[in-house]
């Protein structure tokens, strides 16, 4: 059977714009595995890594211009949003480097022998190792911050890992242009091009996860599949370790105080973060709780006036257009539910951002279940509540999430906000990061970042941002007893390499 074609497409027509590769046999996804799995020990020496890790950035820095058309051409995001979002991708790169080049990640622990402790204590000298082949699954929304050089592969990278990349199908051209990039990378830093190897098609993801050589996966993307795919990694004859970002509803609870004090600004803020890219960030906030009443009432007027100015979207792909005009009719249908702004098609290839409206008790009750579902793309859904007992009710029913927010009294009346320290804690449990007065669109890239959450947010308890990543891809080993020209330098008497150890 001939191997399928793999086509970009341009989402602003949905016209096919050139063949970039085909489809990968399960027979050349074995050799992809392979190629990778043989030159993972080339990249034990961290110095060439970090090397490889700012060579990678600085030729992507160098070829910004066709990266950038090339990656609009697949998603529309357009030139602004691209170039920022380049700008981040090498930024991770480098921040990895410094982390692989400062060594904290290893956690080196050294426990010296003690005969007369209880009971004895041998000579043991711990650290982090590299598990092995890294199966990295890019996302849609970020062809290149959460993709072919994003954050899985340099995190991965940076542990020791080589990596075999599944290319998303909205922007192979632009994964392809990225892989040849990382390959001259790791060439230029003095190590096999095949540290990084790309694969194209939805089988040979299938195939990729079941490889006895690959050590573990990351993931972004959605429920359905991303379930799919860690179920497939648990039922492995040996499961391994799968880091999935899957879905997040990302909520929002005003409390009374804070919309009295501040209403249109609220408003106006969550009409711009509930647009922007089109509704397409993972953080985008989905479900508002707000107050009945007057000052509610001036909330939601003011975010109905900036989502109403919001000019129709092109959205990454006419699947996902297709499914945001379904998922938001099916919601708005529902009883109970209306819509200060109607969200739904804009166009032929294009989608109009909405607000759809309840009352918090249809939730508490257990009814609309559909509305504490993701629904990707610009809209959000403001449940009204009219006592603090039903923001409980509300909040008990929903799913994990990567991000809550919580809007409070600011300024000199903050400490008379009473509901501000019960929510905040009510909130906890339901997210990977808590933001107070903010909004969760724009996901720092720092060594404090934590960008996961309960499931379905994440599959593992672990950070796909931020230099913690890298701890998804290490596994703790521990040498006793080892005479010292047997152990590594990291671990010798001396401490020759001058790395951070307890």
């Amino acid at each position: 059977m001939a191997a399928e074609p793999v086509w970009s497409v341009d989402p602003r027509t949905g016209k096919p714009r050139e063949q970039v590769a085909v489809e990968a046999t399960a027979d050349e996804v074995d050799l992809a595995v392979r190629a990778a799995h043989a030159v993972r020990g080339s990249l034990a020496d961290r110095t060439a890594r970090a090397a490889f890790l700012r060579t990678a950035a600085d030729l992507l820095d160098e070829a910004r211009e066709h990266v950038i058309e090339a990656a609009d051409a697949e998603s529309a995001l357009g030139p602004v949003r691209l170039t920022g979002e380049l700008a981040r991708t090498t930024a991770q790169l480098r921040a990895f480097a410094d982390v692989v080049d400062e060594g904290a990640f290893l956690d080196i622990r050294i426990d010296l022998p003690d005969p007369a402790a209880t009971p004895p204590r041998s000579d043991m000298r711990r650290w982090k190792i590299p598990l092995g082949v890294v199966a990295v699954y890019t996302a849609s929304n970020f062809p290149l911050a959460f993709s072919v050089p994003g954050g899985d592969t340099a995190s991965a990278l940076a542990a020791g890992c080589p990596v075999v990349v599944k290319a998303h199908p909205d922007h192979p051209a632009t994964s392809e242009l990225c892989a040849s990039l990382l390959r001259r990378a790791a060439v230029k830093a003095g190590l096999p091009e095949d540290v990084v190897v790309l694969v194209h098609g939805f089988d040979a993801g299938v195939e990729l996860i079941r490889h006895p050589l690959v050590a573990a996966a990351g993931f972004t993307g959605s429920v359905r599949g991303g379930r799919a795919l860690f179920d497939a990694a648990n039922a492995r004859p040996v499961p391994i370790p799968f880091h999935g970002e899957l879905g997040s509803l990302n909520p929002v609870v005003l409390t009374p105080a804070a919309v009295a004090q501040r209403a249109e600004e609220i408003g106006a803020g969550l009409a711009g973060s509930m647009t922007l890219g089109a509704g397409q960030f993972c953080t985008k906030p989905g479900f508002v709780l707000a107050p009945e009443g007057e000052d509610g009432d001036r909330f939601l007027a003011a975010l109905t006036a900036g989502v109403s100015e919001t000019e129709p979207a092109v959205m990454l792909d006419h699947r996902m257009r297709d499914a945001f005009v379904a998922g938001v009719a099916e919601r708005a249908a529902l009883d109970g539910v209306h819509s200060p702004v109607t969200p739904g098609a804009g166009g032929a290839h294009t989608v109009s951002a909405g607000v759809l409206a309840v009352a918090a008790d249809r939730i508490a009750s257990g009814d609309h279940h559909l509305l504490l579902e993701e629904c990707f793309g610009p809209v959000t859904v403001v449940a009204r509540y009219g006592s603090r007992a039903e923001i409980s009710e509300v909040l008990s029913r929903l799913p994990g999430n990567l991000t809550a927010t919580l809007h409070i009294a600011d300024g000199d009346a903050a400490d008379a906000d009473e509901d501000a320290a019960p929510l905040l804690a009510e909130l906890t449990p339901l997210a990977g990061r808590v933001l107070v007065n903010g909004w969760p669109t724009g996901v720092a890239v720092a060594p404090a970042q934590h960008h996961g959450g309960p499931y379905p947010a994440a599959t593992s308890t672990s950070t796909s941002v931020g230099a913690t990543a890298i701890e998804r891809w290490l596994r703790p080993f521990t040498y006793q007893s080892t005479p010292q020209h047997l152990l590594p330098p990291e671990l010798r008497d001396g401490n020759p390499l001058g790395l951070p150890r307890r």
